[in-house]
């Protein structure tokens, strides 16, 4: 079986994370593989850095260049495009893996006939291959054969799609991609992705390092990539329709966009953009409502968070009075924060 690891650039050649994430890659145990390193119109020297490794790696490592930046989705089919493997993999540019994930990953695909394979990843916060916090991505209830129920429930909770592999026929048969241009494709692309693939095995054991940094995506909140995540839902929305399974799984993607869309946008707006304006809580508002206008009658509608429950009733009843209030408890409670450190 080959591998192919695809590996999204863009502007990555510093502080070692570029050179670490290659490493692990070209270091791996496994013998038939290739790496698919595709520079996103970097504006540093990453690409320089992965011309050295294709030099180096002739055989084994290859660059794909080109000059508008595209994002991760457009980098990643640009990658899927010229991949030769059985198996499609994902790896961030500046995260790594084990040297064995991949021969243990392909073992348990090889074992039992799976078309998808994951594992969990461990934050860490160095160049280290020792284990940090480890994140259960996935559970023992949504593996094995995938029948309808069980895609339900990944679709739910797809889990990141850098800790699994993909059997290439199912990507290539049902032109599976990932949304370009925007930031969170993946938002999108793994919950349409789960609806293809027949069976689904997973390895309890940390096989994939995430390097949690100041400029990771998850650390940098701006408007506009509040407005990526909600544009990655209604893509979401979009391919379901257009692939005639929207009806079939039409709560749980309604679950989705509803959490994605709406609520964790709402949140980190208010929380993390310096500038606000209460025109982009009214836009959330009404395209949660413009699609999904019965989204609380969802059998798998929940918000666990007894204040953030409020907060999303008192939106949904006046924006204004919910941006008012909001600001004003954001300021009281920095200002406490900020009070008890001194």
């Amino acid at each position: 079986m080959i591998l192919s690891i695809i590996v999204p650039v863009y502007n990555m050649n510093h502080d070692g994370n570029l050179q670490f994430c290659l490493d692990s890659l070209v270091n791996q145990t496994i013998k038939d593989y290739e790496i698919i390193a595709v520079d996103d119109a970097s504006t540093d020297d990453s690409l320089a850095l992965l011309r050295e490794y294709e030099a180096k790696y002739p055989s084994l490592f290859h660059v794909i260049t080109y000059p508008d930046n595209r994002h991760q989705g457009g980098a990643k089919n640009e990658g899927i495009r010229s991949a030769k493997g059985d198996w499609i993999g994902f790896v961030d540019s500046d995260d790594w893996v084990a040297p064995d994930a991949y021969e243990k990953l392909l073992k348990k695909a090889e074992e039992t006939g799976a078309d998808l394979v994951g594992c969990t990843y461990s934050i860490v916060n160095s160049h280290t291959f020792e284990v940090g916090e480890v994140i259960p991505n996935n559970t023992a209830d949504q593996t094995g054969i995938l029948d309808e129920e069980t895609k339900k429930k990944l679709l739910l909770h797809p889990g990141s799609m850098v800790i699994k592999i993909y059997r290439f026929q199912v990507i290539r048969e049902n032109h599976l991609d990932f949304p370009e241009g925007i930031f969170y494709e993946d938002n999108c692309a793994s919950r349409v992705w789960m609806a293809y693939f027949s069976r689904f095995e997973y390895l309890d054991e940390p096989l994939y390092y995430y390097y949690q940094h100041d400029s990771s995506t998850v650390h940098t909140i701006t408007e506009k990539r509040c407005l990526d995540r909600m544009k990655a839902m209604d893509i979401m929305v979009e391919e379901f329709k257009s692939r005639g399974l929207f009806d079939t799984y039409r709560d749980e993607i309604e679950c989705a966009y509803t959490e994605l869309y709406f609520r964790i946008t709402l949140f980190s707006y208010m929380i993390g953009c310096k500038k606000k304006h209460m025109g982009f809580v009214r836009q959330l508002k009404k395209g949660l409502l413009r699609n999904f206008p019965e989204y609380k009658q969802n059998k798998y509608y929940n918000v666990p968070d007894e204040e953030e429950n409020r907060m999303v009733n008192l939106c949904m009843k006046s924006v204004p009075a919910f941006y008012i209030y909001y600001s004003l408890l954001w300021k009281v409670r920095r200002l406490k924060a900020k009070k008890n450190k001194g």
